[in-house]
Parts: structure tokens; sequence; C-alpha cells
């Protein structure tokens, strides 16, 4: 029985590499992440079973751990089986603040348990580092997950980065005492959580809802490093390698969320682009005049051309639209016309948002092109249909070195011969500035909500 434990922790930690590469496509997404969910299913029983403590004892208070486990499981399947798919980037906040929740929880307990003095430096640090971060991230989750329920608005103060920074060096201090062994009273290390929560909260607070998708993600990389400190903390391979795993992942894809935008982390923190105080446009910025098109107009233009994209962004989510363009598609393909997605990786509230939105109307994965690859084929393209992105194709981001937006790579929508745009209103983006390519001459706009208008170009396209 000693020698089981270890061998299953090793296939848990196989089963979330294999799970964590196979997430790298969406084609393979879902089974990797069943994988990942076998894998801590075995070190999660694993420990509950054959774990054995320093006196030779297995766990006690089942009952309790079972219960917990039972609770757990039924309000997260509850919460993933009713959660909207715009209310998904909050869901994943939340869900990480938890974990964030979690690493914090396991260095406050342990340190009670052992107690200061007989931690050594080792499991000092490893402790005081997993509540420093964890206490960060679960405090920082939240705010994001209040801001994208747009029930917190940025809050912005003079001096506020001097504070911010002024509370992450009393922290750091603080810790490294604690740490040392310098102070050992465990007051001081509720001080620290409580520190640590502070920043946490004035660390998002002023960060602009554009940059939601990088904040998650670096949310999302602070808690499994938070979960690696707890694998250093009770001797956890398994443990360990989740929490390097999640943190490594999530740092690799803030630095491409952060390319995709093509600004650095440090603009992203601290720059305050867009969010809930971002004025948006108004006739008065208006550049000239739109062109609007009816729904019959819009199937004749798609019907007789050789290949149509889609642009997919958050209204389509928030129209829960996805099923109807998907039928679109159908419709179109029927009558000889190649179509193809296009996916910004900043489209939506969060990485991967659109993928997960497309692949919830059973969208085939290879229709799903990158930036990268589908901005050359614009040029040939009869029509490209942008249905409730903004920011992602506005050409502000080539053409005006004023606006925020400017060098961030876009979806060169406005090269495609003919453009609609399928929006509500003239209302800007989630970064709050108008869009250059609603005034183009090729482009025209379709008013209305994305699911009516999506149905009534079915129903035309069947038509013709």
């Amino acid at each position: 029985m000693d020698a089981t434990l270890p061998i299953l922790y090793l296939v848990a930690s196989v089963t979330f590499i294999i799970g964590l590469k196979m997430l790298g496509s969406p084609k393979t997404a879902r089974p990797g992440n069943l994988i990942a969910a076998v894998g801590m299913g075995i070190a999660i029983a694993g420990t509950i079973f054959l774990y054995k403590g320093h006196t030779g004892e297995h766990l006690h208070n089942l009952g309790w751990i079972f219960g917990a486990l039972v609770i757990g499981s039924v309000i997260g399947w509850l919460m993933a089986m009713r959660v909207k798919m715009t209310a998904m980037p909050q869901m994943v906040s939340f869900f990480n603040g938890m974990g964030g929740a979690c690493a914090a929880l396991i260095s406050l307990l342990e340190y009670k348990a052992v107690g200061g003095e007989a931690l050594g430096i080792g499991n000092g640090l490893a402790t005081v580092a997993g509540l420093l971060i964890g206490s960060v991230s679960f405090s920082g989750s939240m705010i994001a997950f209040g801001k994208l329920e747009e029930k917190i608005g940025d809050i912005r103060f003079s001096g506020q980065q001097i504070v911010n920074n002024a509370i992450l060096l009393a922290a750091i201090v603080l810790a490294g005492l604690i740490a040392t062994g310098n102070i050992t009273d465990f007051s001081a290390i509720i001080l620290l959580a409580g520190v640590a929560l502070v920043f946490g909260v004035l660390f998002v607070f002023p960060i602009g809802g554009a940059d939601m998708p990088v904040v998650i993600s670096l949310l999302n990389s602070f808690t499994g490093v938070a979960a690696a400190c707890g694998g250093f903390i009770y001797h956890n391979m398994v443990m360990l390698i989740g929490g390097i795993l999640v943190g490594s992942a999530g740092s690799i894809l803030t630095i491409v969320m952060c390319r995709s935008m093509n600004r650095s982390l440090t603009n992203v923190l601290f720059s305050n682009f867009g969010g809930t105080t971002a004025v948006a446009a108004t006739g008065e910025k208006s550049q000239g005049s739109v062109r609007e098109v009816t729904c019959s107009d819009a199937a004749v233009m798609m019907s007789y051309a050789k290949q149509v994209v889609i642009v997919p962004g958050y209204g389509l989510a928030v129209a829960q639209a996805q099923h109807a363009c998907h039928q679109l598609e159908m419709e179109l393909e029927a009558k000889g016309v190649t179509v193809k997605y296009a996916v910004h990786p900043v489209a939506g509230r969060m990485p991967g948002h659109m993928n997960v939105l497309l692949a919830e109307a059973d969208v085939d994965y290879d229709k799903l092109v990158e930036m990268d690859e589908i901005n050359p084929e614009f040029p040939q393209t009869d029509v490209a249909l942008v249905v409730g992105a903004n920011d992602v194709v506005n050409p502000a981001a080539k053409t005006d070195p004023s606006s925020p937006i400017y060098g961030m790579p876009i979806l060169d929508v406005e090269n495609a011969r003919q453009v609609i745009v399928m929006k509500r209103s003239m209302r800007a983006g989630y970064a709050g500035i108008e869009n250059e390519l609603f005034f183009r001459p090729n482009t025209a706009m379709l008013f209305g909500d994305a699911k009516s208008s999506m149905t009534n170009l079915v129903t035309e396209v069947k038509a013709l």
C-alpha cells in the first residue's frame, strides 16, 4: 500500500500533462479535460484511502471529507450546467478565486498546526508565499467577477499605484519576517492574509474592462503558483506538479494575450484601458454617415458569394445566437458557399470565449481560423459578417496613433469586398471607442438583436 500512492500520483500527474496538451486544440479539448479530471479523481481517492501521516495513521474525519466533496460537487455541477455562455468568464473567475482561497487556507491552517518556530526557512517561505499569492488571487478574482457582472465599476483615485505599491511592499516585508522566523505570532500571519486581500482588491479595481481576458489568465497563474506552494508544504508531488502546470500555462497565456493586444503586461496593469468608466462613442464624434442593409439584401450578398467569413464577438454570446449562426452557415454551404469563422485571441471576455461558444453550437473545429491565418484571406473574401465584435475589427488600431488600441493586431475585415456588421446600435465596444469600420464605404450595418437577425437571415437564404 505504501508504494501504491506514489504510483497513483505519477499516473495522475501524467494525465494532467496529457490533458493540458489536449486542451491546446478545440478538437481534443473536451476529452483532454475529461482525462485530467479522471487523473484528479485518482489523486483524490488515493490520498483519502492510502495516505498515511507521520504516525502511520490514515486520514480521519472521512465523513466530513466526503460530505464536503458531495456538497462541492453538487454546487459546481449546478453552476456549470446553469451558467449562460455570456457568464462563462465570470464563472471561470469565480472558480479560480476559490482555488486561491483554498491555497491561502492551507497555509493558514498549516502554520497554526505546526507553529511558526517549527516551520523552518523552506516550509516558511512556501507557507507565506502560498498565503500571499492565494489571497491576492482570491480577492482579485472576486473583483474581476464583480466587474464582469457589471456590479462593480472601475475605481481609481489619485496616487493609487503608489498606495498599491506601498501595500505590496508591506506584505512582502511582513512575509519575509514570518518566513525567516523573526515573527512567529499567529496574529501576524492573519495580518498578512488581510493585507494580501486588500492588495488583491486594489490591484484589480483600476484595470479596465477591455483587459479582463489578461487579468483572468494572470490570476489563474497566481492560483497555480499558490497551489504549488501547497505541494511544497505537504511534500505532495501531484499537488506540486498540478500547481506548476496551472501556473506556467496561465503565465504563457497571459503573455499570448498581451502579444495579441500588442501591449506589455505593465501597460495592461497600469494603463486603465477600457471598462465601465470609458465614454461610449456618440453622434457628436461620428466620422460620417453609415450605410444600412436589410436582411433580404444581406442574404442575397452571402448566398451568391464564393466565401463568407463570420467574425464572432461578445454580442453573439449576449444574444445567444450561436445556434442560429451555425444554421446560417449550413444553409450557405448548401448553396456552395465556403464559410469560415475568424476568431481573434481576445474576442469576448476571456481567452477562448468564442471557441467555447461556437463549440456549444457544434460548429466544425476546422472552420475556426485564427487571426494570423485568416487575415491574408480577407482580400479574397466576398462577405465578412461581423456579429457583435467591435474592438478586434477596428481599423483605428492601424490608422490612428492617438487611439488607445493603436498597434493592437486586429482582424482585417475591412479588406473584404463587402462587410456586414450586425449590432444593436452604434454604441462603442468594451474599450469605449468609436469604430472606424462602421463608416467605411464597403461596410453596411444590420441593426437589431443578433439572434433575431440571424434567424431572419436563415429564412431569407432558404427562400433564395
